[in-house]
């Protein structure tokens, strides 16, 4: 398929990964004619549970993946850390959208935030670590507190722990497991906010934020758009996403998140070269949810408008909700105008992303209100 050739309702799309943004993009695809094979390790799986397709294989079994990239058009994917062998083994029978080059950059911390001090985009100040040695020689440079990551996964707050005196390095070190990382200075922020940034196979970019987002517990609880008092800095995020995927020549969707800063300046955090938890309420609130702009992305259709209709906010359900077993949802599901999404994991553990649920309201904060206090209810009906 090339840019004036794009790939229309009835072909095949590859998804690697299976889990609930494999399962919503397939959901988008269906509604648009897409057929979706869905390839990971996973049995019952989200995604497969909705496929028209699915093979249970490991991403190190060559031959499953070459059956999978012949059987499909196109290729994407719903995590980032696909192995590279895998990606090389489909790129031969199928393009893959992004591509093994953005995966490359965005797998490892290190090389994101080489990347993005080349490109001129402020990040925190950083310094690789690759043993306790050095990790005290970042200490002394870049200064206390500050973060220490793995280079390499992690994510919901795994793979990091915060460094407050230089007494607690050897404590850090053997918590990241003593592996490649990398020391971030600490960020003095009043907001963390996300841009959603789809480009497609002809250049057309469509941006949707800022999306203002809080966490609990180093994950995402709530996130609310449009936020009007992140109307200031709106166009600044979306230039940097901008930025982003043209100089990574990305396809397809990408989060780029931010922490605005008390003296009114964004810095990038992070960059996940697919669609985001921050994004899900889009699905309601958006003309193009990030899942269609996806499909739109990597079949080379037009871009459709990522600008909201009508203000949302949306909760995460995690798996403390199963404490006492199966929840009532009663609660959610009364709401006019609440929309619950329940991903179909079999097993539910602290933390983990059951579900999620949106709420739309006459501004952004009322629906986070509304959407907080519903499940504040159902927390407690679920005792």
């Amino acid at each position: 398929m090339s840019a004036n050739h794009p790939l229309l309702p009835g072909a095949k799309i590859g998804m690697l990964g299976a889990g609930q943004l494999g399962r919503m993009f397939a959901l988008a695809a269906a509604r648009l004619g897409y057929h979706v094979h869905v390839f990971s390790p996973r049995v019952d799986s989200p995604t497969g549970q909705v496929s028209h397709r699915e093979t249970v294989a490991d991403y190190a079994d060559t031959d499953a993946l070459v059956k999978f990239a012949q059987s499909v058009d196109v290729v994407t994917l719903e995590f980032e850390n696909i192995p590279v062998a895998a990606m090389e083994s489909i790129e031969k029978y199928a393009p893959v959208r992004p591509s093994r080059a953005v995966l490359h950059i965005t797998q490892n911390r290190l090389r994101e935030k080489r990347f993005l001090t080349e490109a001129g985009i402020a990040c925190a100040s950083f310094a690789a670590v690759n043993s306790l040695t050095e990790l005290q020689t970042a200490i002394t440079a870049i200064g206390l507190p500050a973060v220490l990551k793995t280079a390499d996964s992690g994510y919901d707050g795994k793979g990091q722990t915060t460094i407050r005196s230089a007494d607690e390095a050897a404590f850090a070190w053997e918590h990241v497991g003593q592996q490649p990382a990398v020391l971030e200075g600490w960020v003095d922020y009043v907001q963390e906010l996300s841009v959603l940034v789809a480009r497609s196979t002809t250049g057309e970019i469509a941006t949707c934020g800022p999306i203002a987002n809080d966490h609990a517990n180093h994950i995402l609880d709530v996130s609310r758009f449009p936020v009007p008092e992140l109307a200031h800095v709106a166009e600044t995020a979306e230039e940097i996403g901008r930025t982003i995927v043209e100089r990574l020549d990305l396809i397809g969707v990408c989060c780029v998140e931010l922490f605005l800063t008390r003296d009114g300046q964004l810095i990038v955090n992070e960059i996940a070269p697919r669609p985001h938890n921050s994004g899900h309420l889009t699905i309601e609130a958006c003309t193009t949810s990030q899942f269609e702009q996806q499909v739109r992305a990597i079949c080379g259709l037009p871009l459709g408008s990522m600008q909201a209709h009508t203000p949302a906010a949306m909760v995460n359900l995690l798996g403390d909700l199963w404490v006492n077993g199966e929840p009532s949802w009663l609660e959610l599901l009364s709401v006019p105008r609440g929309y619950l999404h329940l991903y179909g994991k079999t097993e539910a553990k602290p933390g983990r992303k059951m579900g999620h649920f949106t709420v739309l309201g006459d501004d952004a904060a009322r629906a986070a209100c509304e959407a907080r206090k519903r499940l504040t209810r159902h927390r407690n009906d679920a005792g």
